[in-house]
């Protein structure tokens, strides 16, 4: 079976412009499969420093004499909610310390939270 002119004229016609497009794209499609095939980064600090961030500042908190400023009391549990949320984040733990007011309900939720990270093997005192 021989190869007609017009289909030889196709191909010959059509060839270049494959060969463009493929050139373009195949780079792309390249970097693609391979950033799939890459493990994925960490976005927040390992862990074990964010496990141990949470006991230092659960202690300063526990700790804090009873002449410490507001401020500094207000700041310390900023803080520790602060990693709270960030330690929720790691392990996928559902909370509300960002939407409950200061009080007896987020003092709750803080507790709520901490056993849970208990759970999935934070050890927060």
């Amino acid at each position: 079976m021989a190869i007609g002119p017009v289909t030889l004229y196709a191909v010959v016609a059509v060839a270049p412009s494959v060969l463009f497009w493929c050139a373009l794209k195949v780079p792309a499609v390249v970097r693609r499969w391979r950033r799939r095939r890459e493990p994925e980064t960490p976005i927040g600090p390992p862990i074990e420093k964010l496990a141990a961030d949470l006991r230092r500042v659960h202690r300063l908190l526990a700790e804090l004499p009873p002449g410490a400023s507001a401020v500094r009391r207000y700041g310390t549990r900023q803080a520790y909610d602060a990693l709270l949320v960030q330690a929720c984040r790691e392990v996928e733990i559902d909370h509300r310390l960002d939407r409950l007011p200061e009080g007896f309900d987020r003092e709750i939720e803080r507790l709520r939270v901490a056993e849970s990270l208990a759970e999935h093997g934070f050890s927060v005192p």
